[in-house]
């Protein structure tokens, strides 16, 4: 056991943080995480996922204080933090940190979304919040990656806990002991599960982060105590949930070196493993044209690899759209038939297309380790023609090639218009780039709504 408390050390940098440390790039960052953020969430206005998730929490809510983005329902405030989280993750088309692969805006957002419906916050102070959160889980993340995925935790649900918990503390003024406190009660509730992906029980995970976490700074703003060390202890979360966990990885450049730098935000709905992926089958079917009528003609399709590509998209059985989001054969089949690859081409519709499944079935897959996840070769071959190749070093959306301020603004009009039929996102656009001058974030929410 090293001879410092880690778990303190955290708590006391969110008690001492007055967020001038924080340059303009990392701020401007922190706002195009929440424009893709508000994107995502309007996309699932209509999805029977939080339709459903809503019905249900309605029965237990406390009172009508705080919105749901894209509905006209409104709830307490714990269960807005779960069904916002929810509505973020549920199209998997929520921003993605490298390398730890959470998705970390969806979590905390939601929770201090929701405390802003509640208690008067200015933009800057839920701008800074923001930051320190996202800051902290994926901090954590790093300390336990990559085993804690690969063990089947789901890390945006079990880090996701801990931001919004931090960021949370951070608006309601909680004392460095009290944030400690607050990382104990997040840690008893730190759970997700990999095995939940492609169905309804996977959004649960991440709706409990945002609201747990929330809960976790309440309690805490009670005094209500936890362990010194819930983090880092002998028992702590990141020596059960890790192994060998990188303790450094938690201070190591603390308020000079930024994570949500390394956030990144998708083109397409689908596990991040797969951009590359359907960029090359886009570029592949515009070369080829590839209709119905020449699958019988195509002799296989490959996929070579970072090995977490056939590790976690390896599903080839799939029957709903929410299993598509994180099928490599449904994603190629899809892609390559019909030259889009939008919300509509991950829906159940879209899996019972019998020629997309035709295709989907000639796939294979090469591992190699020297590939980054952000990058694939696919290899085409169609009889009496040589072998066709394209390869993505970097896929779009990627830290090497991300996503512009603009390309973030119409992805958030485009998927408003989807979620909420035909919603005009103008206002709440120009609200997130000028959010510094507002002087209350819960208004931001009912632009939203």
């Amino acid at each position: 056991m090293s001879s410092k408390n880690y778990s303190q050390l955290i708590a006391d940098y969110v008690f001492q943080s007055n967020g001038k440390e924080m340059s303009s790039r990392v701020l401007h960052e922190a706002k195009r995480s929440l424009m893709n953020y508000f994107a995502v969430a309007f996309a699932s206005g209509k999805d029977e996922t939080i339709t459903k998730a809503i019905a249900v929490f309605s029965r237990f809510s406390a009172d009508t204080t705080a919105s749901i983005v894209g509905r006209n329902t409104k709830t307490d405030m714990l269960n807005a933090a779960a069904l916002n989280a929810m509505a973020a993750n549920v199209f998997d088309f929520d921003d993605t940190h490298i390398p730890t692969i959470i998705h970390p805006t969806a979590p905390v957002a939601s929770a201090i979304l929701a405390l802003s419906q509640t208690q008067k916050i200015s933009g800057s102070d839920f701008l800074r919040a923001l930051v320190l959160g996202m800051e902290i889980e994926c901090r954590i993340g790093n300390a336990i990656s990559p085993m804690h995925y690969s063990r089947g935790w789901h890390i945006t649900s079990t880090c996701g806990v801990f931001g919004s918990a931090m960021a949370a503390g951070k608006l309601l003024n909680l004392n460095a002991q009290q944030l400690n406190w607050a990382l104990g009660s997040a840690s008893a509730q730190a759970s997700g599960l990999v095995e939940t992906l492609g169905t309804m029980s996977k959004s649960m995970s991440v709706g409990n982060a945002a609201r747990n976490g929330l809960l976790s700074a309440i309690l805490a703003e009670q005094n209500f105590t936890g362990p010194d060390f819930p983090l880092d202890g002998e028992r702590g979360f990141l020596r059960v949930f890790g192994e060998n966990p990188k303790l450094e990885s938690l201070l190591d450049g603390l308020g000079s070196q930024w994570e949500v730098l390394n956030n990144t935000y998708k083109p397409y709905p689908c596990g991040v493993v797969l951009n590359p992926v359907i960029q090359a089958c886009l570029e592949l079917h515009h070369q080829f044209m590839v209709m119905a009528g020449k699958v019988e003609s195509i002799e296989f399709i490959e996929l070579t690899g970072n090995p977490l590509l056939r590790q976690r998209t390896d599903r080839p059985a799939i029957r709903t759209g929410r299993e598509s989001q994180v099928s490599a054969q449904h994603a190629v089949g899809v892609s390559l038939m019909r030259g889009r690859a939008g919300l509509a081409e991950f829906s159940d519709q879209a899996v019972n297309d019998v020629a997309v499944r035709a295709l989907s079935e000639k796939l294979r897959f090469i591992d190699d380790a020297s590939m980054s996840v952000d990058a694939v070769k696919v290899s085409f071959k169609m009889r009496d023609q040589a072998v066709s190749e394209v390869e993505v070093a970097h896929a779009k959306g990627s830290l090497a090639d991300p996503l512009s301020d603009f390309d973030l603004e119409q992805k958030l009009r485009e998927l408003a218009a989807y979620g909420k039929n035909g919603y005009q996102a103008q206002a709440l656009i120009e609200q997130i780039w000028a959010i510094e001058k507002m002087t209350d974030v819960g208004q931001l929410m009912l632009l939203a709504a």
